[in-house]
């Protein structure tokens, strides 16, 4: 996401320890190739917000190593990965 998803309130508020030299990102799940989910995240379909007004591009080198997963384990991951980036600094929304 870019970065000036750091200016809204609730973002701010989820990531108090955010490292500002460390991306802003967003953390969901989905049965979609990950580059068709951005676009339509960006279309509005399905959106979630932050991804649809602040979502910049794809980092595979993030998660590829998680797909593909059946979807219990991706639900626990999507929560187990989230919080894990925010420990690292990063500044994370979670669906």
């Amino acid at each position: 996401m870019s970065d000036s998803a750091w200016n809204e309130p609730s973002f701010r508020r989820a990531n108090p320890d955010h490292d500002v030299t460390k991306p802003c990102l967003y953390v969901g799940m989905t049965g979609l190739d990950p580059d068709l989910r951005l676009d339509r995240h960006k279309a509005g379909i399905k959106a979630n917000r932050f991804v649809q007004q602040y979502g910049v591009r794809l980092l595979p080198e993030l998660y590829g190593c998680f797909n593909p997963m059946p979807y219990e384990a991706a639900r626990d991951m999507e929560v187990e990965l989230a919080i894990d980036l925010r420990e690292q600094g990063y500044g994370v929304w979670q669906a």
